[in-house]
């Protein structure tokens, strides 16, 4: 009989006053036990609505019902039958808005913990199963793809798993894009990420960092190589400004730049390492999606009293995930709602404060949420020496210029057919950011996959 609980079992944690001076993972995972527990309220549903809301396809019952049985490595071969990158999206994953939010238990209770099942099997995996070989015969096909994020490694590896040949360029020092750049360690720990790359490079894959595409070698060049398709998964990697006066002063951080500067440049290890970060006492983040809960919740981390997210809607209209924003109001975050900056203030050439305007919110615009207008005399200004944007991010434009062949949209987003993610010009595919703009993991995941199996079945017609 499946367990008919109503919530889910808890997630152990860190305790907020604890974790918010370190940069250790927030959440410590579930044990044997405890998986097994959740995963037997799972009713094995006939028609899998959790598998219509994953963009990998991940056949979730089958993976759950081995894990309900004590067999956590024929679940890891379920899950990983689809999805390349387990235990990242067992951590970053909506869930709630994807497989969970379809979990029939979800009607009348809490859905099935899909997200910390997935994690647990993976962890699992990593520590105690053995490296999967790749055995597949080679086909002589050669494919290059440009950018490691989780569009481009899940490309990579499912083309490696059919025989190809594939090449990884990426311009940075170490491979995995947003996953290592961008996301703090507190949330996905950098050595999972360099297992989960491992899984991949294990298959064939080979990986050549400092290749910046469209510079020191261009799409054209990979074909005069002898590459017979491309996939592009630059991501979005171009910080958007507000565009107000003070932007240029000392203490203001695109969230790119701070969040790099941090991750990659092992910012996060304070005193040790060389990376030129400045935190003040007190610090704003502009925008309220997961990427500013992300800075945020870094620069308390890093020493920040006051840490202040700067957003000019009100709480319903805040887009990161449920849980991201309560773990930084638990960890002291303070909410600015309904405030718009205008100007960033500053002394002797350093941030001194921001000025914003109050808003309230009158009509729908066409994102469908409330128009923030501002009202008259409420300016005010908020004392802060670290200023961070993270109101978005949009394609870097150098792929498209340096392309021959290749359409974008007006904001820089590379256009593709639908069905198989090719791009306007032949044998050239992208997929995530670099095509949607700035979105989540998992669907930059599935726009890698869907181009794989496009490539794949281009090369089977030959």
């Amino acid at each position: 009989m499946p367990n008919m609980s109503l919530t889910k079992v808890p997630m152990p944690q860190q305790e907020p006053n604890v974790r918010n001076k370190n940069f250790e993972e927030v959440a410590t995972g579930y044990t044997a036990e405890m998986a097994i527990e959740e995963a037997t309220r799972c009713l094995n549903c006939k028609h899998k609505p959790c598998v219509d809301g994953c963009p990998v396809n991940v056949p979730i019952p089958g993976f759950i019902e081995q894990v309900a049985a004590g067999e956590f490595e024929k679940a890891y071969e379920i899950i990983t039958s689809e999805n390349a990158l387990p235990a990242i999206c067992g951590r970053v994953c909506p869930q709630e808005n994807q497989c969970e939010g379809k979990c029939v238990r979800g009607i009348k209770g809490e859905p099935v913990s899909i997200g910390r099942l997935e994690r647990f099997v993976a962890d699992y995996h990593m520590q105690n199963g053995k490296q999967a070989v790749n055995t597949t015969t080679p086909n002589g096909k050669r494919v290059a793809v440009v950018g490691s994020g989780p569009a481009g490694i899940t490309c990579a590896g499912e083309l490696a798993k059919n025989g190809f040949e594939v090449t990884i360029f990426e311009a940075l020092h170490k491979a995995g894009g947003v996953l290592s750049y961008g996301i703090p360690e507190f949330r996905l720990p950098k050595d999972l990420v360099a297992k989960e790359i491992e899984n991949v490079t294990n298959l064939g894959v080979k990986i050549e960092t400092n290749v910046v595409v469209g510079r020191s070698i261009t799409v054209d060049d990979l074909f005069e190589k002898g590459y017979d398709a491309v996939f592009l998964g630059t991501g979005a990697g171009l910080p958007n400004f507000l565009r107000i006066p003070g932007e240029n002063l000392l203490g203001v951080y695109s969230a790119n730049e701070f969040l790099t500067r941090v991750n990659l440049m092992k910012g996060y290890k304070k005193g040790e390492a060389p990376t030129p970060i400045k935190v003040g006492k007190k610090v704003a983040v502009v925008g309220a999606g997961n990427v500013a809960m992300d800075a945020a919740r870094t620069a308390k981390r890093l020493g920040a009293e006051e840490v202040y997210i700067v957003y000019r809607r009100g709480a319903e209209e805040v887009p990161a995930r449920a849980e991201e924003v309560e773990h930084a109001k638990e960890e002291g975050v303070i909410f600015k709602l309904l405030n718009n900056p205008v100007k960033i203030h500053g002394n002797d050439g350093w941030v001194s404060g921001i000025e914003v305007v109050a808003q309230e919110l009158g009509e729908p615009d066409a994102s469908g949420r409330r128009r923030p207008q501002p009202i008259e005399g409420s300016n005010n200004v908020i004392d802060v020496e670290t200023v961070v944007i993270a109101i978005g991010q949009s394609p870097n434009p150098l792929i498209r210029q340096t392309t021959e062949g290749l359409e974008t949209q007006k904001w820089g987003g590379i256009i593709v057919n639908e069905e198989t993610n090719e791009s306007t010009r032949e044998h050239v595919y992208a997929g995530g950011d670099a095509v949607t703009g700035a979105a989540t993991v998992i669907l930059a995941m599935g726009a890698g996959k869907k181009a794989a199996k496009a490539i794949i079945d281009s090369f089977s017609e030959e």
